[in-house]
């Protein structure tokens, strides 16, 4: 496939062989993320490949018990990192000006970079992956876990592993409610209805599938996929919860100076 084809046929694979994936495999793929950009060509990321099963039960709990941690073969958790540099600075007798929130979102953006571009070359090789928000919700504790130092922070991961399921891909907002020319162009109501008419249904039905999911729907009374997301998926008090793990984590770890 194309790099095209291959973005267009992503899949979020849940559903894991058992089968290992070869030191070859994983060490092309690894490669080809690092090919990523970079601002200032600083690399400031570290990518943890976690393999070993103890680890990965420890790791359980703060990725919120999704099973594809246990069952897939390799976890990847991808870092803000400063470390590194900042140890570079000090034998260079450098200044050192990446204790803050700004090299924070810097190394941030390092680390999605490379992340998808890990992603791609494994869905190229006919791998699955599934991006997991849990890495920076609980990073604090998969930080602890994985022995990151002082200015180390996990920010995005994903399981990998061999498919073991085909789902359809995933409906995605239209591309004229996405893309704007020129400057930002401001929607009006009917718009955004307009917008969201498909989601709405798909992604309705979607949630409605799954029993687990749907009792949490109905015994929350909710009546629409919007309300799924404020009432039931993300609501005020697990975002300010999870804000303010990422924040005294970003203290802990010397970012906020």
């Amino acid at each position: 496939m194309t790099v095209i084809d291959t973005i267009h046929q992503h899949r979020s694979i849940r559903d894991y062989k058992s089968d290992p994936i070869s030191e070859q495999l994983l060490t092309e793929i690894l490669n080809a993320g690092i090919r990523a950009s970079s601002s200032g060509n600083m690399q400031s990321y570290s990518i943890i490949v976690t393999r070993d099963k103890s680890l990965r039960e420890q790791l359980y709990k703060p990725h919120m018990e999704q099973n594809m941690v246990l069952d897939a073969p390799v976890l990847l958790t991808f870092c803000a990192d400063f470390h590194r540099m900042r140890q570079w600075l000090r034998l260079s007798n450098a200044l050192d000006n990446f204790d803050n929130f700004m090299s924070f979102m810097i190394a941030t953006i390092d680390a999605v970079l490379v992340a998808q571009n890990v992603a791609l070359a494994a869905e190229s090789k006919g791998l699955g992956i599934c991006y997991m928000g849990s890495t920076l919700a609980n990073c604090d504790q998969i930080g602890r876990i994985l022995n990151a130092p002082k200015n180390v922070l996990p920010v995005v991961g994903f399981s990998l592993g061999h498919p073991n399921e085909d789902p359809e891909p995933r409906d995605r907002l239209p591309f004229d409610g996405l893309v704007h020319y020129e400057t930002y162009q401001d929607y009006t109501d009917e718009q955004i209805e307009k917008i969201f008419r498909e989601r709405n249904i798909k992604g309705w039905e979607r949630y409605m599938s799954f029993p687990r999911l749907r009792e949490l729907i109905e015994k929350s009374g909710v009546e629409n996929l919007a309300q799924v997301y404020t009432k039931v998926k993300y609501t005020r008090e697990s975002h300010q919860e999870f804000s303010k793990t990422v924040l005294d984590y970003l203290a802990e770890q010397d970012f906020l100076n």
